[in-house]
């Protein structure tokens, strides 16, 4: 049996489980938000495993995972400024950075051609580090954090998320400047 769409799969449903978690955390629904955070974050490690693990890798794949991991946080983002639980600027920064990499791989594909996305084990950091944002602003509710958690993940978001854009606009500003041949209108 062939389990090539599984991870396909998976990515889908994360990106499904976006509008759910955004209005559970803006109705303060917050058991809610929180169990839907966790399947998240599980199926975000399950679908790279599945995909690395078996060979399982597609083109589809490669731009479901990461427009799947952009669009929750950009929706959990957004919802988590609307109720106050982060600072908007620190959302600011990550839709931002998302949109600045998508912007650029748009550009690149239209000016060189196909490229295969490799994400920096920077940009995985950046990510976790994001859910795991998430997960305490959300997870404050029902246990309690060590004092400043929460100051500390928005400090260590905010780093990542700038190292993370700074690292992909050098490495592919290098790789346009260096790209063999344009492709031509």
């Amino acid at each position: 049996m062939n389990g090539r769409w599984l991870p396909n799969a998976i990515s889908l449903a994360r990106i499904g489980l976006v509008i759910p978690v955004a209005w559970s955390i803006i109705h303060g629904e917050e058991e809610v938000a929180l169990t839907l955070i966790i399947i998240a974050i599980i199926s975000d490690a399950l679908d790279g495993l599945l995909a690395k693990g078996f060979g399982w890798t597609t083109e589809l794949g490669a731009i479901l995972d990461p427009l799947a991991d952009k669009l929750f946080m950009a929706g959990s983002f957004i919802a988590a400024v609307w109720v106050g639980f982060i600072p908007l600027w620190i959302t600011v920064i990550v839709i931002a950075r998302d949109a600045i990499i998508v912007s650029g791989a748009l550009v690149y594909r239209w000016h060189v051609g196909d490229f295969k996305l490799q994400p920096s084990v920077l940009s995985k950091v950046n990510t976790s580090l994001q859910m795991l944002l998430v997960l305490a602003v959300v997870a404050q509710h029902y246990i309690e954090l060590p004092k400043g958690t929460v100051p500390a993940l928005v400090a260590a978001v905010a780093i990542s998320t700038l190292s993370s854009g700074a690292d992909y606009f050098i490495r592919w500003g290098r790789r346009f400047a260096n790209a063999p041949k344009r492709k031509t209108g």
